[in-house]
């Protein structure tokens, strides 16, 4: 699988403290970008196209999670339309906007992306890079 995959990451899991409550957003918000629930345990989910990329979970020594400061992820979309719309969902599904979807030229002219906080307070990001656009030149 690993070679068919043009990522650089294997998953990013996170933390909830209210676990029916962020399955549920992640349900709403990641359908628009055509994921699913790949795997499911007692306390944890696991989301992605095809294999599990993104997981939803209590944190497993048992503690409170936290949010990172500095930290965000994102989810790529295919088209500027599916950033619309999850964008528009994760509101929809509780999320706290933090940058409606739009282009963002500072990060390079084929860039247009939204950012979300979720529920427990992670930031969340989806974008489409439209390559047709041009290639992203150092600032």
């Amino acid at each position: 699988m690993s070679d068919e995959n043009p990522s650089i990451l294997s998953h990013v899991s996170i933390g909830t403290n209210d676990f029916a409550r962020a399955v549920a957003f992640y349900d709403a918000i990641l359908t628009p970008l055509g994921c699913r629930r790949v795997l499911e345990f007692p306390n944890a989910v696991a989301y992605g196209r095809q294999f599990p990329e993104f997981w939803v979970q209590t944190p497993i020594d048992g503690k409170p999670a936290t949010v990172g400061n500095g930290t965000h992820f994102c989810f790529l979309a295919t088209s500027k339309q599916a950033v619309d719309a999850f964008h528009q969902a994760a509101l929809k599904a509780g999320a706290t906007d933090d940058g409606a979807p739009g282009p963002r030229p500072l990060y390079g002219p084929p860039y247009y992306g939204c950012f979300v906080r979720d529920p427990d307070g992670h930031k969340i990001e989806a974008n489409f890079w439209d390559a047709s656009l041009g290639a992203h030149e150092a600032v």
